[in-house]
Parts: structure tokens; sequence; C-alpha cells
């Protein structure tokens, strides 16, 4: 948790920075400085749980990245049993479709001027959820879940390209070029202060931040987030700015993000 803090608001505070500086050489808001410091700090956990998955890595680094990757939006998990595979799987979709309902209500009736953020109502219940489960189970339900997971995620795929502006991405150049470099400053130096200061393994401390740079899919999201709020403020011009260096940002950290998580992994010595 600890190195979680340091890494996710090392992140925030040196892209807000330097996004701050430049913007206020540039006569634009300052402001909009603290919503690139806020998109850059989230961690996208698929593409190196993917890496984990597909080589099977274990030890210390693999051990601190999985619970980090979904610390970076909610902590808090309850721990407790549950019985019966089909019932328990009924009491999954059940739950997730009930915090889906339970959050549009209190968007619409109970808080119409703030917004709750639906992703994390999901991972909140998921993630209790899945520690109320034995491990054995789960595994068995994650199986029967899959095939429903999968049509979602090409759901929100679909959703979050279907906007993107490919000519914003060319214009893009150099906020996406200050974007990409010292978000990954922020990642690598803040997980491994973080990692220092806790004194956990060498190869946490050296490799754990090369396996955190993957971003593109909640960087999208919170990217349309700060764009509604942008263009619903009149700022139409700010959420070209955050849409055009985001959507550069996503496509060409993905590429790089992937092939350094995996060299994390095989600097660590967890992959052959």
């Amino acid at each position: 948790m600890v190195t979680t803090l340091t890494q996710s608001l090392g992140t925030f505070a040196i892209v807000t920075l330097v996004f701050g500086i430049v913007f206020w050489l540039m006569g634009i808001p300052v402001y909009l400085a603290f919503a690139f410091g806020g998109i850059a700090l989230a961690t996208a956990p698929a593409p190196a749980l993917s890496i984990v998955s597909e080589f099977h890595t274990k030890g210390p680094v693999t051990n601190t990245l999985l619970p980090m990757a979904v610390l970076d939006d909610i902590v808090g998990m309850f721990l407790k049993k549950a019985e019966g595979k089909a019932k328990t799987l009924t009491i999954l979709i059940a739950g997730i479709t009930m915090t889906m309902m339970i959050g549009y209500f209190l968007n619409t009736k109970v808080f119409t001027n703030i917004s709750l953020n639906f992703m994390l109502l999901g991972v909140a219940f998921s993630a209790t959820f899945s520690n109320m489960v034995p491990e054995e189970k789960l595994s068995q339900i994650t199986d029967y879940f899959h095939p429903i997971l999968a049509i979602c995620l090409l759901g929100a795929i679909v959703d979050l390209g279907a906007p993107l502006d490919y000519h914003l991405i060319l214009g893009a150049g150099f906020y996406t070029l200050l974007y990409i470099v010292f978000r990954a400053c922020g990642k690598y130096f803040g997980a491994r202060f973080g990692a220092k200061l806790m004194k956990m393994p060498e190869t946490v401390q050296k490799y754990l931040g090369f396996t955190l740079l993957p971003h593109s899919g909640v960087s999208l999201v919170f990217t349309g987030i700060v764009c509604a709020t942008l263009e619903g403020g009149g700022e139409s011009s700010l959420a070209l700015i955050v849409k055009g260096t985001i959507a550069a940002a996503a496509v060409i950290n993905e590429i790089i993000a992937v092939i350094a998580a995996k060299k994390g992994f095989e600097l660590a010595g967890k992959i052959e």
C-alpha cells in the first residue's frame, strides 16, 4: 500500500508539475495540468497481468504487482466465505447488476450535481466478492464468468475507441512526448522509492516500475470523464488538448509499456 501511494501520487505530482509549467508558459489554464496528473496516475493491469499469465511468472515482483494493479483504483477488501458454484455465480452477476442499478439511482435521483464513479463501484464490489469466496471456488467461478467478461470488454473497448479522432493524435506530438516520458519517470522512481522505503527485495526496487507503465484502457475512461466535464463548462478547446494528448499516448505508450513490462520481468529473472 505504501509503494502504491508513492508511485501513484509521485506520478501525479511529476506530471502535474511539468504540465503546469508548460501550460503557464503557453498561456493555457494551469488547472488543466491537474487533469493530466489525475489521468496519469492510474495503471491498466491487463497488459502486465497477461504477461504474468502467459509466462507463469512468480516471485517478489509478481506478488507485488498483482495487488498493486487494483490498489491504484481502490483500497479496502473484506474476508468471508460463501458456498455453492451455481448459486455463487448467480450472486456475482446479480451483485454487479445491483451495484450498477444502485449507482445509477444515486446519480439520477440523489446526487444530481455529483456523479459517482461506476468503475470504482464495480471494482469495489468485485474486490469484496472475490475475498468472500475460497480460492478454489473463485477459480471455478472466474472460468464460468470469462465469456461474459470477454463480451463486456469488447463493448467497453469499442465504446472507448469510437469517439477518438486520429487527426487529434497527429497534432498532439509535444504534449504526448511530455506525458509519456514524465509519467514513466513518476511510475518508475515512485515505485523504486516506495519499495526501497519499505525494504522490499532488490528486484522489486529495480524492476517493479517497468511493470506499472501500461495505461491505455484506464486512461481513456478518465479522459472521457475529464473531457465531458470540460465540454460541459464550455471549455471545448481544452477538451481537445486532453483528447489528442491521451489518445496518442494510449496508442504509443501501450506498445512501449508492454515491451517495458516484459523486459522488467526478464531483468528480474522471471522469464527465460
